[in-house]
């Protein structure tokens, strides 16, 4: 049981990075690593929202929407579960959270909620968070097994955000090409952190 565990937590983290080995939520990546202290306020903001957005997610869908129902709708009787619905309800939920976290960001620190910008509000669009839940209700993960796994790959977006911020303030301190500045050597530097990330593929069967 252990090992199970271990090797989810291993293997999103390191293995199978949202960011740097399935390409998940790259605009935030891009967008908020500029420095790191916002880097840092972005991936708690993420931590917060992936891990209780799969703790809920996964409840509303193992015990409303995957269930079989029978209920008359305008006369007829309507048979079935209500999965279709799954990606409506579930972007309802990210974007509560993230409307919990702007309100206290707001309040509590409006320096880092002016440094985060717009890219705050996105984290409800972040296909990071909506795979996440996306794929612990492909997998029909349980409730407990779907938030370790939200937390687990939280934490892998996090790690891969601020390591690329501080590569970014150190680029801010080099001698860089002219033709390679800005844009073009962040693009490069997180391609050559994503084949740094592919030494771990060894770790998970």
């Amino acid at each position: 049981m252990t090992g199970e565990w271990l090797t989810i937590t291993i293997g999103i983290i390191l293995v199978n990075n949202f960011v740097l080995s399935q390409f998940l939520g790259i605009c935030p990546f891009l967008g908020v690593s500029r420095k790191l202290g916002p880097a840092i306020g972005m991936s708690g903001a993420v931590i917060f929202v992936m891990t209780l957005a799969s703790f809920i997610a996964s409840i509303i869908f193992n015990h409303i929407l995957n269930v079989h129902i029978a209920i008359p709708i305008f006369g007829h009787l309507f048979k079935g579960n209500l999965i279709f619905l799954q990606t409506l309800v579930f972007i309802a939920v990210i974007a509560s959270l993230v409307q919990i976290v702007e309100l206290a960001l707001q309040k509590l620190s409006p320096s880092l909620y002016s440094a985060l910008g717009v890219y705050l509000p996105l984290i409800t669009t972040n296909c990071a968070v909506m795979g996440c839940v996306l794929l612990n209700a492909t997998k029909d993960r349980s409730v407990l097994h779907s938030t370790v796994f939200g937390f687990c790959a939280s934490l892998g977006f996090s790690l891969a955000l601020v390591l690329f911020a501080s590569l970014r303030e150190k680029l801010d301190l080099a001698r860089v090409p002219r033709s390679m500045e800005g844009t073009a050597i962040a693009l490069i530097t997180a391609g050559i952190l994503a084949m740094g990330f592919m030494g771990f593929s060894g770790l998970t069967k």
